[in-house]
C-alpha cells in the first residue's frame, strides 16, 4: 500500500536531483508513514556536520550514565600536559563544545593554512596536531556565553570522548548509538562492501570528488550514512527507545542556548520554528567537498525527512520544505515501536 508521503518525497528528490550529476536519496516520516525515493535506499554518502548530532548524543548517553558530566571541564579530559584555553575566568565545559558555545576558533590552527586548497584538506588533522594547536589557540569569547560555530569544538568533543573511553571515534558512536538503533551503515571507516556503496561525490558544478578524511576531527563531520540509518536516529527525537536512550534524547532538547530570538542551539541541532507553524523543528545540516545532507526533525508533529545528495550544492531549502508539506498531511499512525535497546 502506497504512503501518503510517496508523492511528495518523489518530488522533492526529482527537484533536488535536477541538473546534478550525483547520486540523492530523500526520505520522509510521518508517524507510521514513510517514504523514500532517488538511489537504492543503501547508497551511502558523507553526511558531513551531520555527524555533530551523533557527537552530540554520545556526549548525552555517556552524561546519563555519568561516565562524564555535561558541566564537566573540557581539561579534565585532556592529556596531562595540554592546557585548555580559557577566558574572562570561565573554563570550556563539554556542552559548550556541543552547543559550539565554547569560543573556540571554527577550525583547528595549523589545518587550513596547509589544506585549504586540497581535495581532502582535514587528512593531516592527527590527535598531535589538535593538541598541538590548542595550547597556541586563544578564545574569540568568554565560554558559555556567544554562539560560535566550531568545527573545532565538536571535532574536540568527539577525540575527547573517545580518549575517555579508551576507543576511537568510529567504534564509540557505533557502540553508543548505532548498535542500539540497528543503524548498520553509519560509520566513519567503510569496510569494502560498503565502500562499493558510497556514491560517488561532485563539486557544485558537477566535477568529481575525492572523499574526505577527517581524522581527528571526525566528531566534526566525519561520518558516512544512509538515509534510512538517519531516519531512524530522526525517530528517536519523537519516539525514543525506552531506558536511558530516552534519557540522552531528553537531556539533549533541555539543554539550550538560545542564539536570538527565534533560534536556539542544543547538542548536536538547531531549533527554529517552521514558517507559518508554532511547532519547533530540530535540524543540522550538512556539507563536504562533493556530498550534501540535511536531517530535519518536527517532534510535535512526530515528523522528520532525510536528505543525502553526491553533490556539493545545498539542500536544505527543499528539505525544509517537505518536512512542511508532511506536517500539513495530518498525523499518520501510530508506529511499530522502537526495536532499540539502551
Amino acid at each position: 500500500m502506497a504512503s501518503p508521503l510517496d508523492d511528495a518525497v518523489r518530488r522533492t528528490a526529482e527537484r533536488i536531483g535536477a541538473r546534478r550529476r550525483g547520486a540523492v536519496v530523500v526520505g520522509a516520516v510521518r508517524g507510521g508513514w514513510s517514504g523514500l525515493h532517488g538511489a537504492a535506499p543503501g547508497t551511502l554518502f558523507e553526511i558531513g556536520s551531520v555527524t555533530k548530532t551523533f557527537t552530540a548524543l554520545v556526549l548525552a548517553r555517556l552524561a546519563v550514565r555519568g561516565v562524564v558530566g555535561l558541566d564537566q571541564p573540557l581539561r579534565d579530559l585532556l592529556p596531562r600536559d595540554i592546557t585548555a584555553p580559557e577566558r574572562g575566568g570561565e573554563v570550556i565545559r563539554l556542552v559548550h563544545l556541543a552547543c559550539h558555545t565554547s569560543g573556540l576558533p571554527r577550525l583547528p590552527k595549523g589545518v587550513l593554512p596547509r589544506g585549504a586548497f586540497r581535495p581532502d584538506p582535514y587528512t593531516g588533522c592527527t590527535g598531535e596536531l589538535l593538541m598541538d594547536g590548542l595550547r597556541r589557540t586563544r578564545l574569540r569569547s568568554v565560554p558559555g556565553t556567544r554562539f560560535r560555530y566550531s568545527n573545532l569544538g565538536a571535532g574536540l568533543l568527539g577525540y575527547v570522548l573517545a580518549r575517555r573511553t579508551g576507543t576511537d571515534y568510529d567504534t564509540l558512536v557505533r557502540t553508543e548509538v548505532c548498535r542500539p538503533l540497528g543503524m548498520t551503515d553509519t560509520r566513519v571507516v567503510l569496510d569494502p562492501g560498503r565502500a562499493a556503496r558510497l556514491a560517488a561525490g561532485h563539486s557544485r558544478t558537477g566535477r568529481p570528488r575525492p572523499p574526505w578524511h577527517l581524522a581527528a576531527l571526525a566528531g566534526a563531520g566525519g561520518l558516512r550514512s544512509t538515509v534510512p540509518d538517519l531516519l531512524a536516529l530522526a525517530r528517536t527525537q519523537f519516539d525514543p527507545a525506552p531506558g536511558e536512550f530516552a534519557e540522552a534524547v531528553a537531556l539533549t532538547h533541555a539543554t539550550a542556548h538560545r542564539v536570538n530570538a527565534g533560534t536556539a542551539v542544543h547538542p548536536g541541532w538547531i531549533s527554529a520554528a517552521l514558517p507559518r507553524d508554532r511547532h519547533r523543528i530540530l535540524f543540522h545540516t550538512g556539507g563536504t567537498g562533493g556530498y550534501r545532507g540535511l536531517l530535519a526533525v518536527a517532534p510535535e508533529h512526530r515528523a522528520a525527512v532525510a536528505v543525502l545528495s553526491a553533490d556539493a550544492r545545498p539542500v536544505d531549502r527543499p528539505g525544509l520544505d517537505l518536512l512542511a508539506r508532511i506536517i500539513a498531511l495530518g498525523p499518520g499512525p501510530d508506529p511499530v515501536p522502537a526495536a532499540a535497546g539502551a
